[in-house]
């Protein structure tokens, strides 16, 4: 008799991913893999759309989740060099949707030759986190995984408290996956996390790439994996329950404070009650869909930017007129950004104001912008810069 159904999802989920992994790293190393033909007899094109991809998901992680497989150096192994087996990371919080990714992390990857481990972060907001934090290092090292860690960090007030945990977050487990060189580190998120982030981006009004969600291969190198994004977060209970795997429930997720957590008790619960159930696949849906569009939309914009520059680099504000807003748009916030605007604070709104100034010029002075960055319009051309 075959596992739980939801057992089986999550390991399924997990073991797509792993060998997605398996494969990248035995191509990098110039080892191909079972059944497949040799790095000298495939060499697969990147296409622009994936290449603005790999960029956007990286920017995207940075403001909210490496250069690319093309931009490493393979390494040829002689016929008795044993080729090193990469390690896998999972951030656990205790919670059931990472308890469940780490039970089905620890059974899959030894079956592909692959080490597993966990990290777990500790925020330091509540009280005894601390000895919490031990416990789940505990629950790690007893599935198997190492290493398994603790790391803790201080969490800071910019972009709100909710924004302020993420990025210490990430900053804790970037810091371990290149101690450990990790290959990857596997986060947790469901379908439901990402209706979530569907109907935040809606709400600030961000644009495409705010509906597009999280990435479920996104970060530097490609080093977060999402692999329940197909999954619900009743699945992952469920596994861990059949499993006897404990978990622990974050007072904050249900805390009102918190904009995710009202729009978990109260706001996806009024829209299923409105207009029935299937409201998170949808939003899954639109994510996935919106995700494809914005790719295209930022593959575009990269192969017009060239284009809309003269020879010493400015952007041509006559050039970018003629290009349909969308795209204008996006050579505009790339501008900014590579001006020094963080990208987690230049909003949609932004971008507007320095866009009037290709599309409503009337003589008006300079745009200023997050970060100390300066828009200008000068002798037809549009100059972004700090100071």
């Amino acid at each position: 008799m075959g596992p739980h159904p939801a057992v089986a999802a999550i390991r399924l989920a997990v073991r797509r991913v792993l060998h997605d992994l398996l494969t990248e790293h035995n191509r990098t190393t110039d080892v191909p893999a079972p059944g497949s033909r040799s790095p000298r007899q495939q060499a697969p094109a990147v296409t622009p759309v994936a290449a603005a991809r790999v960029a956007c998901d990286t920017a995207r992680e940075t403001a909210y989740d490496l250069p690319g497989p093309a931009q490493r150096t393979p390494r040829r192994t002689t016929p008795h060099e044993r080729t090193p087996s990469p390690l896998v990371l999972v951030a656990c919080s205790g919670g059931a949707d990472s308890m469940a990714l780490a039970s089905a992390l620890a059974f899959e990857a030894p079956k592909l030759g692959i080490r597993a481990g966990g990290i777990t972060v500790d925020h330091g907001l509540q009280p005894g986190s601390h000895l919490r934090a031990e416990e789940v290092v505990l629950r790690l090292r007893e599935l198997g995984l190492d290493p398994a860690e603790s790391i803790a960090v201080t969490v800071g007030r910019s972009g709100g408290p909710e924004a302020a945990a993420r990025d210490a977050r990430y900053a804790a487990l970037d810091d371990a996956a290149e101690r450990h060189g990790a290959a990857a580190v596997l986060l947790g998120h469901t379908r439901d996390d990402q209706a979530e982030t569907v109907l935040l981006g809606l709400a600030r009004g961000s644009g495409i790439r705010s509906l597009s969600g999280m990435a479920a291969v996104s970060g530097a190198d490609g080093r977060y994996r999402r692999p329940f994004l197909g999954l619900d977060r009743q699945t992952a209970r469920k596994a861990c329950m059949v499993q006897s795997l404990p978990v622990w429930d974050d007072p904050h997720n249900a805390d009102p404070a918190y904009t995710r957590s009202r729009l978990r008790q109260e706001g996806l619960p009024a829209l299923e009650k409105a207009l029935g159930k299937g409201v998170v696949e949808a939003l899954a849906r639109t994510a996935q869909l919106s995700r494809d569009d914005a790719d295209a939309l930022d593959a575009w914009a990269s192969q017009a930017e060239t284009a809309v520059r003269d020879a010493a680099g400015l952007l041509d504000c006559a050039k970018l007129y003629t290009l349909p807003p969308a795209v204008r748009r996006r050579i505009l916030r790339r501008a900014a950004i590579e001006a020094g605007a963080p990208a987690g604070s230049l909003f949609a709104r932004h971008v507007e104001e320095v866009d009037r100034l290709i599309t409503g010029w009337r003589g008006q002075g300079a745009i200023n912008l997050p970060g100390k960055v300066v828009a200008r319009r000068q002798g037809g051309r549009l100059v972004i810069r700090q100071g």
